[in-house]
């Protein structure tokens, strides 16, 4: 069988379609919420526990910890061999659902599937990237995630008319997807930067050398802290925000705004086209080549404008695609996007993934707690709350990325590696190799 060209786009696009089913899956239970209310006749808090046990919340949170921890073990390539047959799994369950508990453990098994791929795709992509393409080749794995949404969304509104089994359908439509993707995935070879330095560590351990804790090190050391701090600070409170539009959007449309099912869906589905494009024709184009630090402020900037159209509006139509303009654009050149550079571009190899992990574990659990308020707090407190709160958490995101955005454009892994963390540890670890050699 024919591997994929270490660094080739071919490989990037392959990873990135973890993201792609990620997102989609996500917004598949989004688009056909209602229809699931009404057959399994669920209320507020069964609501909450789907959005909270799910490839939105704890359950992919779950996933992403172990993801990391076993991709930085065994290599990045060792998740695409069983990940995705857990995903089909989980999808089918869905798909064939009768009942509540056979709803939920679908939900529940996507979640931990997709979570576990998460960390494993970023930290691909990044190794894999050359120094003077990574935002853009990043943008890919942005581009997938962004194109799921969009197409499930557009199968909500065609098969509209078929109810619960068009929801079904498109459950269907994401096995198929995933199984081309895992055929695919067996293709692509190992990360080189991960091989070289499992390699290291393999001659540090002949000569005796003792390791330092991996995970003691990721707390330790400063440079990994600020790392953290810039990271949650930003991808944290922003994913609260998305987190709760990925799963609650089109039904905040239809019982806040007064839209159809179908409506909701196609206003989303607008909103991700809109991510789609500005992902390719910004963050893509240009994130190799102006500052990082400008283009962040700019997505922030318009995320906040977005949330504060929506929450003081009357949710007529002119608010409504006035903030999915906003957002839309912004989204593609936003946290989500600068998260997945960052993190693959901050840690060292030996941590890159399990340090993601760790970082995207925190962000579901925080969007699992929301998804278990949300349904109540907008039939409770009402939508301008909600949206108050959701302006205060893109606020945090922007004025921290704003202030501790990295440089690091046109360096290699390497560059950036040394430059943080300097002669480490683990440098004059390999010095002593050497001496005990000679």
């Amino acid at each position: 069988m024919e591997t994929s060209k270490k660094g080739s786009l071919k490989s990037t696009i392959t990873v990135a379609m973890s993201n792609y089913l990620e997102a989609g899956s996500i917004v598949a239970g989004a688009g056909g919420l209602t229809l699931w209310m009404e057959y399994l006749n669920l209320d507020d808090f069964k609501l909450g526990l789907l959005g909270a046990l799910s490839a939105n919340g704890f359950g992919s949170a779950i996933g992403a910890l172990l993801g990391g921890i076993l991709v930085d073990k065994y290599g990045r390539k060792l998740i695409y061999k069983y990940d995705l047959i857990v995903y089909m799994i989980g999808v089918l369950l869905i798909a064939f659902s009768l009942n509540f508990p056979m709803l939920l453990l679908g939900y529940v098994i996507t979640g931990v599937a997709v979570g576990a791929a998460i960390p494993a795709a970023w930290t691909y992509i990044a190794e894999e990237a050359p120094e003077k393409e990574r935002a853009a080749r990043v943008g890919w794995g942005q581009l997938a995630w962004s194109i799921g949404p969009a197409i499930s969304l557009l199968l909500s509104v065609a098969l509209a008319p078929m109810g619960l089994i068009g929801s079904r359908l498109i459950f269907i439509q994401l096995f198929i997807i995933a199984l081309i993707t895992w055929i695919m995935q067996q293709q692509i070879n190992e990360s080189t930067i991960w091989e070289e330095e499992k390699q290291r560590e393999r001659q540090r351990q002949k000569a005796g050398v003792k390791e330092e804790s991996s995970i003691k090190e990721l707390f330790t050391i400063p440079a990994n802290r600020k790392a953290i701090v810039l990271l949650l600070g930003i991808y944290v409170f922003w994913n609260l925000v998305a987190g709760v539009m990925g799963y609650f959007m089109p039904y905040i449309y239809e019982t806040v705004g007064g839209l159809t099912s179908a409506q909701a869906n196609l206003l989303q589905a607008f909103l991700w086209i809109l991510t789609v494009l500005s992902t390719y024709f910004v963050f893509i184009k240009f994130g190799d080549k102006m500052s990082r630090k400008l283009l962040y402020g700019i997505g922030a900037v318009m995320g906040i404008i977005a949330w504060a159209v929506l929450t003081f509006g009357s949710m007529g139509m002119f608010e409504l695609f006035a903030f999915v303009t906003l957002w839309g654009i912004a989204a593609g050149f936003g946290a989500q996007a600068f998260y997945g550079l960052w993190a693959g571009e901050l840690f060292h190899t030996k941590y890159r993934a399990k340090a993601q992990g760790f970082l995207f574990s925190i962000a579901r659990v925080a969007v699992g707690v929301i998804s278990l308020a949300v349904p109540t707090m907008i039939t409770v407190l009402g939508f301008k709350t909600a949206g108050l709160v959701m302006i205060g958490f893109l606020i945090v995101a922007a004025v921290i990325g704003i202030m501790m955005a990295p440089e690091t454009r046109g360096k290699t892994l390497e560059q950036i590696q040394q430059e943080r963390y300097g002669v480490s540890k683990l440098v004059r670890s390999e010095e002593n190799v050497g001496k005990r050699k000679l």
